[in-house]
């Protein structure tokens, strides 16, 4: 009786051993949003922001431009062999002339910025559209204020 007592014991063990657990469960992925490339412009726009804003007549960096460009800056250090341009525009008051040279102001002052946060120049490209290109359309002061940008765009 023995013998068949271990027998069995040997069978029920070998039963055992050879079940196989179920494979844990790979992670689930990082959340992306639908359609979005990772390095892409829309991926720039979505997560980090492609624009900030200046103040009337100006050139200088508002605080929430540097926090904006602090991202776009961090963004770029993940992208290493992502290039930008950097655009400045103007809202529609003034004349081409000084529209386009303001815009080029902005768009310096901006692209200054990145560089300053360690962005290669090589990977920086500005132009100015001054009053051309307009985000918002109209003759009030929320629209102008849009206006008053300059906007980074991946190349």
């Amino acid at each position: 009786m023995n013998v068949k007592t271990l027998g069995a014991l040997a069978a029920v063990a070998l039963v055992a051993a050879c079940a196989t657990k179920p494979a844990p469960e790979a992670p689930a992925p990082t959340p992306v949003a639908a359609g979005i490339v990772p390095g892409s412009q829309e991926d720039l726009v979505a997560n980090v922001g492609d624009r900030v804003f200046f103040d009337f007549a100006v050139a200088t960096l508002r605080a929430d431009a540097k926090a904006t460009l602090d991202k776009q800056s961090a963004w770029l250090a993940k992208y290493g062999s992502v290039n930008v341009q950097v655009a400045g525009n103007t809202d529609e008051r003034g004349t081409e002339e000084y529209n386009l040279a303001l815009g080029e102001r902005r768009a310096h002052s901006a692209a200054s910025y990145l560089k300053a946060k360690g962005v290669a120049s090589a990977r920086l490209s500005t132009i100015s559209y001054g009053k051309d290109r307009p985000t918002a359309q109209g003759s009030t002061e929320e629209a102008w204020a849009q206006n008053r940008n300059a906007i980074t765009s991946v190349r």
